[in-house]
């Protein structure tokens, strides 16, 4: 029985959530087009300069291990410092909108706000786990990717279309970025609080201590490792590989946004709700492994296909997949730890993505060099395969993860 204490708090959280679902979904935008498509554009950078750009959120992501073990240590609340995460990484972004021509400043700006902008993952399920009803957490948090994903489709279609009208209007795309970043910041300090218990020594490695104990954890991660290589490498050069007239194709702004981010965005935001119920309802590795399936296949048509539609079929197969991805991505945790662990757990998952993501710009921006984008893309189909076997067993065993 959920408490009326409890339903208060899911409450204020959902509604503070899907507020800020707007500012968020304007801010994924980044991470899908536009990073990349600035650097090539505006700046004409180089790929190292590219793939350091791509790898920047996955160092945050890294980082996120020390953000937690930093909480518990100091005792601040898990909301003070995602308001001050948020804070920073707008700063950044208003740095990089003063950029002009320098690349310089841009990189050193959006350096600092693609860092900080993922940091908060760990700390945002730790609210999700202790505000959210187990039974309903996977519903709660679809609801509110599926209204972020609506503000991400509207942004990427007016920002491909200012970016198509003058490559000079960019500093508005940042400012819109700080804005984004500084009413997130309003509303994680309007939540309820949420506190980690604090601890006098934290090691800042500590957490790992629950990959050594829990063997179902240790299994998820190394496939998940193996899945996410395979899955980040393809993702890398998904805007490189039709911005880069070496590639065969050399559309506008206004198209390579509707191929990156206006049709995944969109079949995100048509199948999230179907995904957060699946993961409230259906075995988890059965889930994990599905979700594997459209990942590959989405793939498969974006760099083996040498037509167009290949192109729309492929990145709407991965936005699917991506829908899918985020709802069990962002709470699988909660299924594997203990109530107290989650931000421990979650920590350890986003650190080893931020491994994996920081090696996978530089290892595909080569390889596409080197041995061209479709084997890159095969490459990566075929890890996502292997990971997805590595799971296999536990479908067919019928195990079962732990509810906290």
């Amino acid at each position: 029985m959920v408490s009326e204490e409890n339903q208060e708090f899911h409450r204020k959280t959902f509604a503070l959530d899907t507020i800020r679902a707007a500012p968020a979904g304007v801010v994924e935008t980044l991470g899908t087009t536009f990073t990349i498509l600035l650097a090539n554009r505006v700046f004409q950078a180089g790929d190292m300069a590219k793939a350091s750009l791509v790898a920047m959120p996955s160092l945050g992501l890294l980082l996120s291990l020390f953000v937690v073990q930093g909480v518990r240590r100091s005792g601040m609340s898990v909301n003070a410092m995602l308001a001050l995460i948020f804070a920073v990484s707008g700063g950044g972004f208003m740095v990089a909108s003063f950029a002009g021509d320098r690349f310089d400043i841009y990189l050193m700006g959006m350096t600092v706000a693609l860092i900080t902008v993922t940091l908060n993952i760990p700390l945002f399920s730790q609210i999700y786990q202790k505000h959210y009803p187990n039974s309903r957490r996977g519903s709660l948090f679809s609801t509110t990717a599926f209204l972020r994903k609506i503000f991400a489709i509207g942004a990427a279609a007016l920002f491909g279309w200012m970016l198509t009208q003058s490559l000079d209007n960019y500093p508005i795309l940042l400012w819109s970025y700080a804005g984004a970043s500084f009413l997130m910041v309003v509303c994680v300090l309007l939540m309820d609080r949420v506190t980690l218990s604090k601890s006098r020594q934290v090691k800042l490695f500590e957490a790992f201590r629950h990959v050594s104990e829990d063997k179902p954890f240790r299994k998820m991660l190394i496939s998940w490792m193996i899945l996410g290589l395979g899955n980040l490498l393809c993702f890398s050069l998904f805007v490189e590989y039709i911005s880069n007239k070496d590639y065969g194709f050399d559309f506008d702004e206004n198209k390579i946004s509707l191929i990156t981010t206006v049709v995944p965005e969109f079949l995100f935001f048509v199948f999230v709700l179907v995904w957060g119920r699946l993961f409230d309802r259906m075995n988890f590795y059965v889930l994990r492994c599905l979700i594997n399936v459209f990942f590959a296949l989405g793939v498969l048509f974006y760099y083996l296909g040498s037509a167009e539609w290949c192109l729309f079929v492929g990145i709407g197969l991965h936005g699917v997949a991506r829908a899918g991805g985020n709802v069990a991505w962002s709470l699988w945790v909660t299924k594997f730890s203990p109530a107290e662990h989650v931000a421990e757990y979650m920590s350890v998952h986003t650190f080893l993505t931020g491994c994996r993501g920081v090696i996978a710009p530089f290892i595909a921006f080569k390889l596409a060099s080197e041995i061209g984008p479709a084997w890159v893309g095969g490459i990566g189909a075929g890890l996502i395969f292997f990971a997805t076997a590595m799971l296999g067993t536990s479908v067919a065993q019928g195990v079962e993860t732990r509810e906290p």
